[in-house]
């Protein structure tokens, strides 16, 4: 069993506290800057660089705004609409994935139009880079002692402070399947001819939907919410969209 005493607070300079999940934030953007231009570079993504560049930098705002703002609307409304303040205070953690997908998706369609932009390339642009900001996130979850797994008897249980009980430690299964092995696979779809016939952004919109759906299994439900419908968590339930679009879209592009 392995007890979970880490500190969120990566360390503080004058006064000011730095969190981990700030630092995760922020190397994401980091990365995805970085690795979007090395695609572009080496012609997997048909885009133009000052474009991409202009494209993440308003993304970081909507991954930020569509987060919070759906981690507030999908999981705790009641409480944010008798605290709003609370909602401001992104360091205490709260951020949805699936609202972060929907600002960006929305960020995609004006984008994409008012620059007269290829909208498939601007969403693989998304998905090759995505699966790390998602690893980076999950780290910092597990590191705040927050979406703590279902009890269970192995002995990689992780027992928090809080919680006597020793537990799965789903933050980092899902860190390892949503974050590197997506990102591992769409490394190799990136080297390989498959990228002339499917796009990466419906694969990614697959594998994310699948390995989450399964990994919830291990995750406990959002104390204020619990199983949504019979044994499904709103993690689960948020994933059928994602997985439906991705069929779609995946089909309509074998189609063509």
């Amino acid at each position: 069993m392995y007890e979970h005493n880490l500190d969120p607070i990566a360390f503080s300079f004058f006064g000011l506290k730095i969190y981990w999940y700030s630092l995760a934030y922020i190397f994401g953007f980091i990365f995805t800057y970085w690795y979007s231009k090395k695609l572009i570079r080496n012609k997997v993504l048909n885009l133009d660089l000052e474009i991409a560049e202009d494209f993440i930098s308003i993304g970081i705002l909507a991954v930020i705004l569509g987060g919070r703002i759906g981690y507030v609307f999908f999981y705790n409304f009641e409480y944010y609409l008798v605290n709003p303040v609370e909602i401001f205070k992104l360091w205490k953690g709260g951020m949805s994935f699936h609202g972060a997908l929907i600002g960006l998706v929305c960020h995609l369609l004006i984008f994409s139009h008012k620059n007269k932009q290829d909208i498939t390339e601007l969403a693989n642009l998304l998905a090759f880079s995505g699966p790390v900001g998602i690893f980076l996130g999950r780290i910092a979850n597990f590191i705040n002692g927050e979406l703590i797994g279902r009890a269970t008897n192995g002995s990689w249980g992780v027992i928090y402070k809080f919680d006597n009980l020793p537990r799965h430690p789903s933050q980092l299964y899902e860190a390892f399947f949503e974050g590197l092995v997506i990102f591992t696979v769409l490394f190799i779809y990136s080297k390989s001819e498959l990228k002339k016939k499917l796009n990466a952004f419906s694969i990614f919109l697959i594998l994310y939907s699948l390995a989450r759906f399964f990994i919830e299994f291990f995750r406990e439900p959002d104390s204020q919410l619990g199983f949504i419908f019979y044994n499904f968590s709103m993690g689960q339930i948020l994933t059928l969209p994602m997985l439906m679009f991705g069929c779609i879209f995946l089909i309509n592009e074998k189609n063509k």
